[in-house]
């Protein structure tokens, strides 16, 4: 189990290593992930500063409360919003950032398909498509959000229990849609999805973690987006061979040259032969 959570987590980083060999094009990832995050801090910036008020507007039990008891729960209160928040806000600026993006996440998803060599799909959606899955992960990233709240005011134990919640389960919807790119372009249908999820928790959610822990890091979700596009890719792809979906030969790294799959002609690459 470690072993294949480990080898999600790795899936991620090779998506890093795509900054070495293709930078031109991650940078391309950068621009709509810029643009989702800007668009995102307009709403959590407000929500950091109201984060008190909000907090007594949930407890109004413990208004008439001695000081410090009144201000430890509800700044324990106003931690678990923010938390519930921060949920929220990954699958918001995922949905964002692939939606507006979609153009540029698309030419990194061909570039590491054709790096992974095979059968190269011929589409992986569009920007409707896009749009819909976008909504799909907005709405069931507020699902998360309230339970992570709910678990949340759990006394003593509740803060601990939701953050840890709210990284697991939002790790694990970030993995499934962003590999839903790949899944699209070869027309499975929701079974095959389940199946193969089924058959790669673990490492999906070794993958989801990853990335969602990368997302909470300041500005870490800007630089993190591509990557995470180039990691979903792979992780699809050996998803669909270890289920036995594709016959395609061993994933050479991606950015290395690939190996010709026809061997050469005869006498090719001999020295010229010498006068008779």
């Amino acid at each position: 189990m470690i072993r294949e959570f480990g080898a999600g987590v790795r899936l991620l980083l090779r998506g890093f290593g795509l900054w070495r060999t293709r930078p031109g094009l991650m940078a391309l990832g950068l621009i709509p992930a810029v643009v989702a995050f800007l668009l995102l801090a307009a709403a959590l910036v407000p929500l950091l500063i109201s984060l008190g008020g909000i907090a007594e507007w949930i407890t109004p039990f413990a208004a008439g409360w001695t000081e410090p008891w009144r201000g430890v729960v509800r700044g324990a209160v106003g931690i678990v919003v923010f938390i519930a928040a921060l949920a929220l806000a990954a699958s918001v600026f995922s949905a964002l950032a692939l939606t507006i993006g979609d153009p540029f996440y698309g030419r990194i998803w061909r570039a590491v398909e054709s790096d992974l060599g095979g059968e190269q799909p011929v589409d992986g959606g569009g920007f409707w498509n896009a749009l819909g899955e976008g909504v799909r992960l907005v709405l069931l990233g507020l699902l998360i959000a309230i339970l992570v709240l709910v678990v949340g005011l759990i006394p003593i134990v509740g803060g601990v229990l939701g953050a840890v919640g709210g990284v697991i389960f939002t790790g694990r919807l970030l993995a499934r849609e962003l590999t839903g790119r790949a899944f699209d372009a070869r027309d499975l249908t929701p079974l095959d999805r389940a199946a193969l999820f089924a058959g790669s928790r673990v490492r999906v959610l070794g993958f989801g973690v990853a990335t969602q822990l990368c997302f909470l890091i300041p500005l870490g979700a800007v630089v993190a987006m591509p990557a995470a596009v180039a990691g979903s890719t792979m992780l699809a792809r050996t998803m669909l061979d270890r289920s036995g979906r594709t016959q395609n030969p061993p994933p050479p790294p991606v950015g290395a040259t690939p190996t010709p799959l026809l061997p050469p002609p005869p006498g090719a690459g001999a020295p010229p032969a010498g006068p008779v």
